[in-house]
């Protein structure tokens, strides 16, 4: 939620969706059925979109670039380039998948290094 939060504020950052957010359309959802906490899987957009979000993914040090969640460790994927990539525009927007989506897992490394290491990469675009 902290991560989450943090992103919400961040200039390169156009959307943030996480249920723990009381921004998010599944809150209510997400306090009724998952009260003790919604988990370690976040996504955003960035407003550069493919380019920008592709440059974040590729750019993170702690953030492993793998597809898989729920790691010890912190990942990143960019969808529209890698899991999805064979899927056209259409097929990408009826999965859920935008060209700036970031889906990131977050592990059991420091709040404070992972927000580093995006700041880090988000200053690459």
């Amino acid at each position: 939620l902290a991560l989450a939060e943090w992103l919400e504020y961040q200039q390169e950052v156009s959307w943030v969706n996480y249920p723990g957010l009381k921004s998010s359309k599944y809150y209510d959802l997400g306090q009724k059925y998952l009260p003790e906490g919604q988990s370690g899987v976040v996504t955003f957009g960035l407003k550069g979109g493919f380019e920008a979000a592709k440059t974040v993914a590729d750019e993170t040090k702690l953030f492993s670039l793998l597809a898989n969640i729920g790691d010890t460790k912190s990942l990143i994927i960019h969808p529209a380039s890698t899991t999805h990539q064979q899927l056209s525009d259409d097929e990408q927007v009826a999965t859920g998948v935008s060209k700036d989506l970031i889906r990131l897992s977050v592990g059991i490394e420091d709040l404070a290094d992972l927000k580093q290491d995006l700041k880090a990469a988000f200053s690459k675009i």
